[in-house]
């Protein structure tokens, strides 16, 4: 699959508990390369920093990529940042 690169915000999944899951939304335009709205691993870059994650999805219709406190820390990003989001790999590719 061709990258692909967009920005996103770092979010909670559930604001009310920091300790748990942070996501990026991953805009609507690429959500039918990564072969829609299904829960896949993928691959690529956040902030700069690699990462091997998982693309799920979410509430009102979104995929998201969960990011861990392990890729905040490599990347220098905290949940509320901008993050510069490249996905090079999804499903078992």
């Amino acid at each position: 699959m061709d990258a692909i690169r967009f920005a996103g915000t770092i979010l909670h999944w559930d604001p009310g508990k920091e300790s748990v899951l942070a996501v990026v939304d991953i805009p609507a335009e690429h959500v039918p390369v990564l072969g829609g709205f299904t829960q896949q691993r993928a691959r690529g870059s956040l902030g700069g920093a690699e990462f091997a994650s998982n693309v799920m999805s979410a509430s009102s219709g979104r995929l998201a990529l969960s990011v861990s406190k392990a890729m905040m820390a490599a990347s220098h990003l905290a949940a509320g940042d901008e993050a510069d989001v490249e996905v090079n790999g999804a499903g078992r590719d």
